[in-house]
């Protein structure tokens, strides 16, 4: 046992030492040499951590740890013996070779290996503080401070970055809002918006989900502890399969943008004007599904070389409905066509039929699909003579229309001039932006579940109805209940920041325009009138914590920190209140 306690301190010394390796490697300029301190440190860092894992895989005991030391071993064994097979093919050990092909390779390693050390520390603080919303919250909290002081590396910027604007920048990430005070192609390096787009990922998916998922993979199983806190994150009902289900997410995340950037990839490979065609594939296909809006160009999709690119738009709507629809509706939806092909092909006779397609996804479906189709009339009709006019062709009308019909749930990119858009569509962007996406997804809002239920009240309501019933089946009080919560928390928030930010901005400043910004980020939306590079510091402040709210949830936080209290036994007499 003292051994292996030992060991697990050598375990964090070692982590320090990496942590402290990457720092310096990645955030400052140093000397491109063979013989230079650092890369002499990187190949004697590799090969001691792949000796020190190789000793550990043979002492220890437990079968988890020994599952996670082999991950590690093989992990550095294949990145050192790749970098010998390319030395051996190319016959070539020159030190200008070593720096442009084996140094990048041994980098990537260790960074790869450090987020798989941080994902064993994030589990460690199951046992430290149960409470899963807690947890939650702190995740999101603890990676938006690491993200920001990353940002302010030299290396990450290209003339330095204030720590106002860097966590901006990496609570806007995190948050998956798009918001940007710097333009991130200019101000942010390759380095800088790598560190962005890590935040985006980890910040889209949940880091819980990740961890869950190493969890599983090194374990096949975890504790009681882990099941809980996971399982509020991705929506999952009950404790069962979580970590299944966690894997599942992981993988068709992971599997859509994959698939997404090689589309991306496609088009744009005939534009000259976009240097690392492979970085702005992947990054803009991440940025799409996660709903996070961020772009490497100064214009977004606006820019003069891709604004007429109507295939990829239609591919960023693609990855933006899947990231806003929600694992659950679209994992719900394959069981429904796996079922029907095998029914199709099943020689036997069902008599009765299992409803497959859950009342959530319905609502889900139904609702996304009114407010898509309902927003494209809606912009199609109020922009024809406006923002449509550069758009030549009606395939070209169409795409636009549809592209800020689905660009406001959450996704933020613009493939317009917001500022120029009339009042009418900036208001219908306002309404859009306020109901969000889908629940357990990548998007924020108030949620389209939560906008159908309060709209369905109303109609129960007027009928005299004392309960919600839909397509044969009665919606529960306590889901209506959570409904109007949301509704109100979203409203309350968004109020206080806009009457803030009226107080902090210089006098004059139109209410639309700090209206907009404000439901823009509590929605985690990213659209702006131009106006986010300009604001006041102390408003940055007021944006950053309402992009945090809106990520998080304050009523998730709220019954997390209050549901222990809730544990009464008694009823009062009941009385009417008079509503009119």
């Amino acid at each position: 046992m003292e051994k292996e306690s030992l060991l697990n301190y050598l375990y964090r010394f070692f982590d320090i030492i990496v942590l402290l390796f990457i720092v310096f490697d990645f955030g400052y300029d140093f000397e491109e040499n063979y013989n230079s301190p650092h890369v002499i440190g990187l190949i004697f860092l590799s090969i001691g951590l792949l000796a020190f894992n190789s000793f550990k895989f043979f002492t220890y005991k437990y079968k988890s740890n020994k599952k996670v030391a082999l991950a590690n071993m093989i992990l550095l064994a294949g990145i050192m013996l790749t970098c010998v097979i390319i030395s051996l093919l190319n016959l070539n050990f020159s030190s200008d070779y070593i720096l442009q092909k084996v140094k990048p390779i041994l980098e990537g390693g260790l960074i790869f290996y450090f987020l798989l050390r941080l994902l064993v520390l994030v589990r460690h603080i199951y046992d430290i503080y149960f409470n899963p919303a807690i947890v939650f919250v702190g995740s999101f909290m603890i990676l938006a401070l690491t993200g920001a002081f990353l940002l302010m590396l030299p290396s990450a910027t290209t003339n330095g970055i204030t720590f106002t604007n860097a966590l901006f920048t990496s609570t806007s990430a995190v948050c998956v809002t798009g918001l940007a005070v710097v333009d991130t192609s200019t101000a942010f390096t390759t380095v800088g918006q790598s560190i962005i787009l890590v935040l985006i990922q980890l910040g889209g998916i949940g880091i819980l989900t990740f961890t869950s998922f190493f969890a599983f993979f090194f374990r096949g199983s975890s504790s009681f502890k882990e099941g809980l806190n996971t399982k509020d994150f991705i929506a999952h009902e009950g404790l069962r399969d979580v970590f299944r289900a966690a894997l599942n997410v992981v993988i068709f995340t992971l599997g859509v943008e994959a698939v997404g950037a090689i589309f991306i990839y496609s088009s744009i490979l005939e534009i000259n004007t976009i240097e690392n065609k492979f970085f702005f594939s992947i990054f803009h296909s991440i940025s799409a599904f996660c709903n996070a809006g961020f772009s490497i160009l100064s214009a977004g999709l606006y820019d003069e070389a891709i604004r007429f690119d109507y295939f990829l738009q239609w591919i960023i709507m693609t990855l933006i409905v899947l990231g806003g629809l929600g694992h659950n509706i679209v994992f719900n939806f394959y069981q429904y066509i796996k079922n029907y092909v095998i029914e199709l092909f099943e020689k036997k006779i069902v008599h009765k039929k299992i409803r497959v397609i859950t009342l959530n996804t319905k609502i889900v479906i139904y609702t996304t699909i009114i407010l898509l189709v309902g927003g494209f009339i809606f912009l199609y009709i109020s922009e024809y003579n406006n923002t449509l006019l550069e758009h030549k062709t009606l395939f070209g009308k169409i795409t636009a229309a549809s592209f800020n019909s689905v660009t406001p749930r959450t996704a933020g990119f613009n493939a317009v001039d917001f500022s120029q858009m009339n009042v009418p569509s900036l208001l219908l962007i306002i309404f859009l932006m306020w109901i969000g996406g889908s629940p357990a997804s990548t998007a924020g809002g108030i949620k389209t579940s939560t906008f159908a239920l309060a709209t369905l009240n109303i109609f129960a309501v007027a009928r005299g109805k004392s309960r919600i019933e839909f397509f044969g089946r009665r919606i529960s009080s306590e889901s209506t209940s959570r409904a109007f919560a949301i509704l109100c928390i979203s409203l309350i928030t968004i109020g206080i920041s806009i009457v803030a930010m009226l107080i902090f901005e210089p006098k004059g400043t139109p209410l639309l325009t700090v209206a907009f910004e404000c439901f823009s980020a509590y929605s985690t939306v990213g659209l702006s009138l131009n106006y986010t590079p300009t604001v006041t510091e102390p408003s940055k402040y007021v944006l950053i914590a309402c992009m945090f709210i809106g990520r998080i949830g304050m009523l998730n936080l709220m019954v997390g920190l209050l549901r222990r209290l809730n544990h009464q036994f008694y009823e009062y007499p009941k009385e009417n209140i008079l509503i009119n």
